[in-house]
């Protein structure tokens, strides 16, 4: 527990804290929930209450949170080098032998990386190397970018205006010239009357061939998607999806950047969603698991002909104009590597596989539960969309709080929960063992119960 009375903390908090994707004001007013310690797939609040964490922090901490090997590579690096650049000709061996292990299990051709801090930061990179690329190669009215609604790449300017969310949008005067959005791939929202997902996939990919034409191709640079969209609702991409969009994408000579920051190192049960869908990217973004975010670390990997093309222009410019204070942070880069080593060592995917079963099956028993439209995943991620008629597919009304609710309940039966609109997304830790997976599902419907009960009480169903 901590040594600083909660009160205290809280006030504190409420003082000098900016809290993102909440509403500020109302967070000072109530107070944040104060998280001091954590045990594996658990984290403590400072009154020493237990809570299982269900979605791994913000989808990400994998190893949970209390590994020791990471807690140690870390202290190692910071005794010996505890911070180094590589800007120009300096480099250091944990950095090195990171990009060197990337490059070895990502996908086929992607030899290159360009290390950042966050996700947000590597998809910011990507957008400005998609430009820097056309630019070389000779085709510089090559520059639009082409992401999806409901997408999400993080909130910086070139990210968060692909994201295709409008709260991200709203008053910052985004998304910028050049950005476009095409079709959420969710068949349950985006579905017509009567129309199979087949036709649903053929007619989502024609609307995305129709833009690009109107457009004109030869503005088109590239294409962002998450293999799974994650803060979009868990949207998992129906069958025949992504193969249809891949071969527009090389009909137009579009890139094909994949966002894996929540997908990658396992969690769909593959080392990278890219594996699990058959993505064959020309840059993939990773970041979050990468250090089981016990430090800030990202990469965005690339092909030898993205590499060469941004080698021409730093030789014709002089120098490679990108580049920030933290890139390949050598303690950073230290923690991930060990978190790759015990990836490998623990077999991370055939736990994740083996797991796998009982986390969607448990997904799966929801969807008789009176307040579920429906239950989506793969792997070890996955959602129940909350909905006030399952003939209709209604959802509730943002406004209404009932996911506030639901996330305060969970609170109480000792499990954290995010709902996003109406979706109750479900990370958890991929250590989760089976036992976990039914305590978590225990509290997950006593929420659930709770909040039928309080939707009922209201008049909203």
């Amino acid at each position: 527990m901590s040594a600083i009375a909660e009160s205290t903390l809280r006030q504190r908090d409420a003082d000098h804290m900016l809290h993102p994707y909440a509403d500020l004001k109302a967070v000072a007013k109530s107070g944040p929930l104060i998280i001091d310690r954590g045990e594996g797939v658990y984290v403590y609040d400072t009154e020493g209450r237990r809570y299982l964490e269900g979605m791994a922090g913000l989808w990400s901490t994998s190893l949970g949170f209390s590994e020791p090997r990471l807690a140690e590579a870390a202290a190692r690096q910071f005794a010996k080098l505890p911070y180094s650049q590589i800007f120009g000709d300096r480099s250091h061996e944990p950095g090195i032998l990171l990009a060197e292990q990337l490059t070895k299990i990502a996908p086929d051709g992607l030899n290159h990386v360009l290390f950042a801090s966050s996700g947000s930061e590597s998809i910011d990179a990507a957008a400005k190397l998609v430009w820097y690329y056309h630019n070389q190669i000779g085709k510089p009215a090559k520059k639009k970018l082409i992401s999806r609604i409901n997408g999400y790449h993080g909130v910086t300017v070139a990210g968060g205006s692909l994201t295709g969310q409008p709260h991200v949008h709203a008053d910052f005067d985004l998304p910028i010239a050049g950005i476009l959005h095409t079709d959420c791939p969710s068949h349950y929202h985006f579905g017509k009357v009567d129309e199979s997902v087949e036709a649903f996939v053929e007619r989502i990919a024609g609307n995305l061939e129709a833009l690009i034409l109107r457009e004109g191709p030869e503005t088109i640079g590239a294409f962002f998607a998450e293999p799974v969209m994650g803060a979009g609702g868990v949207i998992v991409p129906p069958p025949g999806y992504f193969e249809r969009i891949q071969a527009i994408l090389r009909k137009y000579d579009i890139l094909f950047v994949v966002d894996e920051v929540i997908t990658g190192f396992a969690r769909t049960g593959e080392m990278f969603g890219s594996f699990t869908y058959g993505l064959k990217p020309d840059m993939m973004v990773v970041a979050k698991a990468l250090s089981s975010s016990y430090l800030p670390i990202s990469g965005l990997l690339m092909t030898d002909a993205i590499f060469e093309a941004v080698a021409q222009g730093a030789a014709k410019n002089g120098v490679f104009g990108h580049g920030l204070t933290y890139a390949a942070h050598p303690v950073c880069a230290a923690v991930a590597l060990e978190t790759l080593a015990i990836y490998h060592e623990r077999d991370i995917v055939a736990h994740v596989k083996a797991m796998a079963p009982h986390l969607q099956n448990g997904l799966a028993a929801l969807q008789n539960h009176p307040l579920i439209g429906e239950s989506r995943g793969v792997g070890l991620i996955g959602a129940v969309e909350l909905t006030r008629s399952k003939a209709a597919r209604e959802g509730f009304d943002p406004t209404l709080g009932l996911g506030a609710f639901i996330q305060s309940r969970g609170l109480a039966h000792g499990v954290i929960l995010r709902v996003l609109r109406n979706a109750v997304a479900i990370c958890p830790p991929l250590i989760i063992t089976e036992a976990e997976i039914s305590e978590f599902f225990e509290g997950l419907r006593r929420a659930l119960d709770d909040g039928l009960a309080h939707a009922r009480d209201k008049g909203w169903m």
